[in-house]
């Protein structure tokens, strides 16, 4: 069986096996060095941020110029679109919703339920109904990871919360927990191989998960390419993945920055309402003890109250709406990123292989071992899985960020909008005050006259 050029290894000018197991041209063209790249991949080299599309380019170090905007609109030209597009899946729908607290004297929990409606011969029943707390979306995800290690498995939101800070049991942390598992859910479901997993078919029909099984298996896989691959140093990772990896560093660099101005701008917000609140409240008591100046003091206070009220609002979107979304991508680039580093692994056992195939023949015309044509598939499937999930990631990268783009636009519209009618009704109230007060003293002039 003849092995033809691996599209990583293409791409990144390197000869096809059966080149370079040839005799002749081993003597005539041995493999050049080129500039080593380690299995982990990634550069500390400051870059501006785009769209991320993976794209061939003559050598890695002109990758930068790829960079330099953020597509957030629709209207995509179609080389660049999701590959997935025209197969999404249509005939399964899952939901997350009604959050129950369950106290028990060992542990107090909170389980969600997860509804699913498909027509797939794969399930037994058309519906479903079972519940689920958060370390039943754990086991799945480590399972999908386990099982599907090609392809980029969404993120669960974290985990553990800073005791005192937030609490875990509040109605605002449980809605907010809730969103996101059920987006994690919606987009597993969306997704052409992920989506016919049998570990999803068991988390979504399944009363009782047996967990344990599943938690103690290690991926026979991820170990060998580890015990192979390790220490081992790629001579050239193909250009359009490190585009990637430079892309998903550039852009946790700024999603980390907008998401610790946006706390801080919470914080001051929130400090600001607190404030604005017993601003509000003065003018309120105020009014009590002025008769002449009732009606005036309580449209200030009025006025303050509304613009708390439309202040609280856009505060809760950002912290429900906004921040949520910014964190689920930082995740969203660790996951990424792991896959990534699985891809390079997987490259360098087949750049492993290769190289003693190729020492092997040259020696003593060893035949081209079959392990070294596995390697070449894994590799192949590997590339093939990123770059199609890498696509599929940045269509729903644009269309979650011009919502969230819009939706926030529209809060601080909103906002502003509250307030500038609050001012103007309140200038009403003091026109309406001044006519009376000039009616008044005329009146009184008239007697006097």
């Amino acid at each position: 069986m003849s092995i033809s050029a691996p599209r990583g290894l293409a791409s990144s000018g390197q000869k096809p096996i059966t080149e370079i197991l040839h005799p002749l041209s081993a003597a005539e063209e041995p493999l050049s060095p080129g500039p080593d790249v380690t299995v982990s991949g990634g550069r500390d080299k400051e870059v501006g941020l785009t769209n991320g599309t993976p794209v061939e380019t003559p050598s890695p170090a002109s990758a930068s110029v790829l960079f330099n905007r953020l597509h957030l609109d629709d209207d995509l030209d179609p080389d660049t679109r999701d590959p997935y597009a025209d197969t999404e899946t249509h005939d399964l729908f899952v939901t997350v919703d009604d959050p129950k607290k369950h106290v028990s004297t060992m542990e107090t929990y909170i389980t969600y339920r997860v509804s699913t409606k498909t027509s797939r011969i794969e399930f037994d029943l058309p519906e479903y109904s079972v519940r689920r707390r958060y370390q039943d979306f754990d086991w799945l995800r480590t399972k999908l990871e386990d099982s599907q290690p090609t392809h980029l498995i969404p993120p669960l939101p974290e985990k553990f919360v800073m005791k005192g800070v937030v609490d875990r049991f509040s109605e605002e942390f449980v809605e907010t927990r809730m969103k996101a598992l059920d987006k994690f859910l919606k987009r597993i479901a969306d997704h052409p191989v992920l989506s016919f997993n049998p570990h999803l078919n068991a988390f979504l029909s399944a009363k009782d998960l047996n967990k344990r099984q599943g938690l103690a298996l290690l991926t026979k896989v991820g170990e060998s390419v580890k015990s192979v691959a390790g220490g081992y140093k790629l001579r050239v990772r193909p250009p359009e993945f490190c585009a990637l990896g430079e892309y998903l560093d550039t852009f946790n660099q700024k999603l980390g920055t907008i998401d610790r101005i946006a706390q801080r701008i919470l914080k001051e917000q929130s400090e600001y309402l607190t404030e604005l609140r017993e601003y509000g409240t003065v003018y309120a008591s105020w009014a009590g003890s002025e008769e002449e100046l009732q009606r005036p003091l309580e449209g200030m206070a009025g006025c303050v109250t509304t613009c708390c009220g439309a202040l609280e609002d856009m505060s809760e979107n950002m912290s429900q709406d906004f921040l949520p979304v910014l964190r689920e991508y930082i995740l969203y680039i660790e996951s990424m990123k792991n896959v990534l580093r699985k891809r390079d692994q997987s490259q360098a056992e087949y750049e492993g292989r290769l190289e003693a195939a190729v020492l092997r023949k040259q020696e003593d015309r060893t035949p081209i071992p079959a392990e070294v044509e596995k390697c070449q598939d894994k590799m192949e499937c590997f590339n093939a899985d990123l770059k199609a999930d890498w696509e599929r990631w940045q269509s729903n990268k644009r269309q979650d960020f011009k919502q969230l783009l819009t939706g926030m636009a529209d809060k601080n519209v909103t906002y502003y909008e509250k307030c500038q009618a609050a001012w103007e009704s309140l200038i009403t109230v003091l026109q309406d005050k001044q006519t009376e007060d000039k009616t008044s003293c005329k009146s009184l002039w008239e007697i006097q006259q």
